[in-house]
């Protein structure tokens, strides 16, 4: 099998998944060299099941979400496979709302226990049937969830180390003006508006001798 694989081949494998998935893959389309399925939210175990067992995609990579707050079903959740003997890559997508709990993959695929778990600290998916749902990435007794788009940039609260009490402390945000950072390289030269970097001066140019 060549690689990459052509969007005629992309199309052709993205139509023969739909016909064969006994109707847990809903539609597929072909962008920027890959293939992606949709597939009903309930049926979504039994989607890569097949994807699994019938056209070889072993591997689960990653589980990733997206906020599309405007709609009535805000969330995209998304999964990567990947096959090793095809050398094939596929994403399957579902949507869900905040009360909706999704159905976990964990008994088809054991590495989604982490995957979920990334998707339910940081948009708030639930997954129905996970071992062990709970945060991973945040802090203990975090307040919402941070990629959700109505989720502040600056969070809810700042933390600190307290000199006197000797240890750290959670505050509410108190500084929410934006900072105007100077992300500058020294060899990218000044700016209008910017002040010198310290040690950016440029030398004089070197005289000529004769």
């Amino acid at each position: 099998m060549s690689w990459p694989m052509s969007n005629e081949a992309l199309e052709a494998l993205g139509q023969e998944l739909v016909a064969n998935g006994a109707g847990a893959i809903t539609g597929y389309h072909v962008a920027f060299g890959d293939l992606n399925l949709t597939g009903q939210m309930p049926r979504i175990p039994e989607a890569l099941a097949f994807l699994r067992d019938a056209y070889g995609f072993h591997q689960l990579i990653d589980i990733a979400g997206a906020d599309y707050p405007e709609r009535e079903r805000r969330f995209d959740v998304v999964y990567h496979l990947l096959s090793m003997t095809t050398n094939r890559r596929v994403r399957i997508k579902i949507e869900t709302d905040e009360d909706t709990a999704v159905p976990s993959v964990t008994t088809v695929f054991p590495c989604a226990d982490w995957y979920e778990r990334e998707a339910f600290d940081m948009y708030g998916v639930f997954f129905e049937g996970h071992p062990d749902l709970r945060r991973i990435l945040t802090d203990y007794g975090f307040h919402g969830h941070p990629l959700r788009k109505d989720f502040p940039m600056t969070g809810y609260v700042e933390v600190r180390y307290d000199d006197e009490l000797k240890r750290v402390v959670y505050e509410p945000v108190k500084s929410v003006e934006w900072r105007n950072w100077d992300f500058l390289s020294p060899w990218e030269g000044i700016e209008k508006g910017y002040a010198p970097l310290p040690g950016d001066e440029k030398a004089p140019a070197p005289t000529e001798t004769k």
